[in-house]
């Protein structure tokens, strides 16, 4: 079986999840047998793009007529049994998906986020979630509030885009979204369930847990929908209505709201910000902690950061809000009931020192049952085999 992985990089100032997961999902792959190669574009080369070349940027999420070209050379030159979409956007374009359907070659994507409907992907506008777009056939209210980069003009090439490639992904043998909140979306959007197959991330194994710390750590972009100061906000109702047995907030990570987490840390009681540290390093803070706090106030796809709690034998506190509602429950950590301060608040003072240990092992043996990268790769193995399958009876 010979496959080929598709992704569109994100731009370095801005690390994404999903540059991991894709060089993750090649590595497992490899190490599994499978004939794998990769086709990656990053959006840092956008910077280096002039004349002609720039000029065709407005185009290239509809139809990129280099990336086509290249990634049909390799279907043809490799023999290619197995498309693997990840990200298409801004340079590669969904068209790829048409030139693999074209060819024989089975298609599959990996679903990170929401931008099958949604312009910037996050269903997230102006502090609050935001769903105007998700049945729309054409997604007008992104380009009304300026939905991809704050930019109408923008905006009105990603809407372009969505629009002419809603009859591409039925071309998609099958969708895998990283999380089952995620099939409603995909639902939402048109696509039958028979063309649907959860298929979670993976992050390699730290070996056994450790008996946890006291301590709470928050490890993410410090940006307003991964809900840092809704934290900082519950970690202070905590403090002044008595507080508990967690002793210590500690944040690592980097972005625009890097100054009032900064703030927050001479103000509050208990808090301490160490900036953005390496992920070895976070790891060890992991391990030192009781808990790993996700309050996040968007969908998210699957948090590579509840992976690493669970990896490592530590419960985490989460949000109801989308993905993490799901992958987060009372056996595995403890999840709000709303989004208020004082929900988030509520939710702290329930850790303690038996519930954190036992609430983590259960992270743990769920990590070993459901997320390690011997079991998501089998399934991704079996996934490729079953489309491959259902591709060859075709008449």
């Amino acid at each position: 079986m010979r496959v080929l992985v598709v992704h569109n990089d994100y731009v370095s100032a801005n690390p994404s999840g999903e540059r991991r997961v894709v060089n993750d999902d090649l590595e497992n792959l490899r190490a599994a047998g499978v004939d794998v190669r990769a086709y990656i574009r990053s959006s840092d080369e956008i910077q280096g793009l002039t004349g002609a070349a720039k000029a065709e940027l407005l185009v290239r999420p509809v139809y990129s007529r280099e990336d086509t070209a290249k990634v049909a050379q390799i279907l043809r030159d490799d023999r290619i049994d197995v498309l693997h979409l990840h990200n298409p956007y801004p340079l590669i374009s969904p068209q790829v998906v048409r030139v693999a359907d074209a060819a024989g070659v089975a298609v599959v994507q990996t679903v990170h986020n929401y931008r099958m409907a949604c312009v910037n992907g996050a269903f997230f506008r102006d502090g609050e979630i935001c769903t105007k777009c998700a049945t729309k056939r054409v997604p007008l209210p992104a380009i009304q509030h300026g939905c991809y980069r704050e930019s109408r003009a923008q905006s009105v090439v990603m809407a372009a885009a969505l629009t002419a490639h809603r009859p591409t992904w039925q071309l998609v043998d099958r969708f895998l979204p990283v999380t089952s909140f995620m099939v409603k979306h995909l639902r939402d959007a048109g696509i039958p369930a028979s063309q649907i197959t959860p298929k979670p991330n993976t992050v390699h194994d730290p070996g056994p847990a450790t008996a946890p710390g006291r301590g709470l750590l928050f490890a993410g972009r410090l940006v307003e929908e991964k809900g840092i100061q809704l934290l900082l906000a519950a970690w202070d109702h905590f403090h002044r209505h008595g507080g508990g047995w967690l002793d210590e907030l500690t944040i690592v990570g980097e972005g625009p709201l890097r100054t009032e987490v900064e703030r927050a840390a001479r103000a509050l009681p208990g808090v301490r910000y160490l900036g953005p540290v390496p992920s070895e390093q976070v790891g060890e803070l992991m391990r030192a902690s009781a808990a790993v706090a996700v309050p996040s106030l968007w969908f998210e796809g699957f948090p590579m950061t509840v992976l690493e709690a669970y990896a490592r034998g530590r419960a985490v506190v989460g949000t109801s809000v989308g993905s993490v509602g799901t992958v987060v429950d009372g056996e595995v950590g403890w999840r709000t009931a709303g989004t208020e301060p004082e929900d988030l608040a509520a939710a702290l003072a329930e850790v303690d020192a038996l519930t954190a240990a036992r609430r983590g092992a259960a992270a743990r043996t769920r990590f070993e049952t459901s997320f390690t990268p011997e079991v998501v790769t089998k399934q991704l193995v079996a996934i490729y085999e079953d489309v491959l399958a259902l591709r060859r009876a075709r008449p």
